[in-house]
């Protein structure tokens, strides 16, 4: 398990599974002591929900909550798994971003959900960015590419290796967070490539699709 440490001294609880991790999701209740959990239906969208008292399955990629000792979280592998908390405002969130999440704006969509919901202000929110695949083991085609220069910018998150397009998911997703007022110093990013360490984190890409996911889950205490 990750502990991301930019959550130390925090109210919080929060991790990131690597595939050393054997429990199921629930098992997860008792690693952050909490007493319920939640994980959104992932569909690839732009969609956030908030989350109290009603835990029934609902469609999403991105979920939030104020209730305390409330597990939520994401699945990924390969996708970039976002964990955040508001540091004011005592909100916490997980966020799926793949390719097309990341085009729809996801990590947007949830600071902007932040500030509509709970009167967030972004300089409160602490980010912490997950392994994904990342660099030129994520090769992508021109639409990606462009896409992903319309919802980010232009960047160096997007280049060219032996004429091959690649794209960095997390870099992209750490400055579309930045150019909605995210504080850079505010922000953990893993350095780790899921693709490039099959025997530490599940990858879809390298395994041809196997079903194996890591977890990224968090708690306010």
């Amino acid at each position: 398990m990750i502990f991301p440490e930019i959550f130390a001294g925090l109210p919080v609880s929060a991790v990131f599974t690597t595939r050393a991790y054997q429990g199921g999701a629930d098992d997860l209740k008792g690693h952050l002591s909490a007493e319920a959990l939640f994980m959104p239906v992932q569909k690839h969208t732009g969609r956030v929900v908030i989350i109290d008292r009603n835990l029934e399955p609902v469609d999403a990629d991105a979920v939030l909550t104020a209730r305390k000792r409330l597990v939520v979280g994401v699945r990924t592998a390969d996708c970039v798994p976002i964990l955040l908390y508001d540091r004011s405002k005592e909100i916490a969130g997980a966020v799926h971003a793949g390719w097309r999440g990341s085009v729809q704006g996801i990590i947007r969509n949830t600071i902007a959900a932040l500030r509509e919901n709970f009167q967030s202000a972004p300089e409160d929110v602490i980010l912490a960015i997950g392994p994904g695949i990342r660099g030129t083991c994520y090769a992508v085609g021109q639409y990606v590419a462009e896409a992903l220069t319309n919802a980010t910018g232009k960047g160096s998150y997007i280049f060219t290796v032996e004429s091959k397009i690649c794209a960095d998911l997390p870099e992209a997703n750490r400055l579309q967070a930045v150019s909605e007022g995210i504080l850079p110093e505010n922000i953990w990013m893993s350095d780790e490539c899921t693709h490039c360490l099959p025997e530490k984190y599940h990858s879809y890409r390298y395994s041809g699709g196997a079903p194996g996911r890591q977890y990224a889950c968090v708690c306010i205490k």
